[in-house]
């Protein structure tokens, strides 16, 4: 029925994505958040972030394991979704947390780092989200990619104010940071350990004098 099944299969991709926000939405209406129903929020919220931010990382990996190239149009989808969970995240500290007082997230910006390092993250993360169209890609041409890649350093940031957050059981930001690692292991340029086969020429051939028999 479809020719392209990747386009086939995107609108269900785009479902999956928003199963988490219906999650959170249902678990507020029905008053299951528990004790500090804004702290859940913010950690739901910013961990789906999180985790769609580590998917399209995963992309590249993929691609390489598997040889499925095709995987590489599900990229701008699953970033656009990081990015739209990262607005809720930021939203609901704004709006909820803090009230909408802005000059309270201004001084929490400069007196707290997890909260520096997590704005940072999501001001570097608005020009990939602008840049994420065609048009955009036509016109950047070469700089696109390298615009693009902010991708790891927006990465980092986002686990370090994960990281800083957290005050007793870091497991779960550890967890994280070591699938981080792991994706950029993968775009290291490994070299084989051993060069390319060499055998020594085998040294030229000589006649024997010719001697007289006795």
């Amino acid at each position: 029925m479809f020719r392209d099944r990747i386009a086939a299969s995107k609108p269900l991709v785009f479902l999956l994505c928003l199963v988490p926000l219906a999650a959170l939405v249902w678990d507020t209406i029905q008053n299951e958040l528990g004790t500090d129903p804004v702290a859940q929020l913010e950690h739901r919220t910013g961990l789906w972030a999180l985790r769609l931010l580590l998917a399209t990382l995963a992309i590249t990996p993929l691609r390489r394991v598997t040889g499925w190239n095709k995987a590489v149009r599900y990229r701008r989808m699953l970033g656009l979704f990081a990015f739209f969970y990262v607005n809720v995240h930021f939203a609901v500290y704004l709006f909820i947390d803090l009230g909408g007082y802005s000059a309270d997230i201004v001084e929490q910006i400069a007196k707290k780092p997890y909260i520096t390092v997590g704005f940072t993250a999501w001001l570097l993360l608005l020009p990939l989200a602008f840049s994420s169209t065609q048009k955009a890609m036509r016109r950047l041409g070469r700089r696109w990619g390298q615009l693009h890649k902010l991708i790891y350093a927006i990465a980092l940031l986002a686990l370090l104010h994960f990281l800083w957050l957290v005050k007793a059981d870091k497991r779960e930001p550890l967890a994280y940071i070591a699938v981080f690692a792991l994706l950029m292991l993968w775009r290291l340029p490994w070299k084989k350990l051993s060069s390319p086969d060499r055998r020594p020429s085998p040294p030229p051939r000589t006649h024997a004098p010719q001697t007289q028999s006795d």
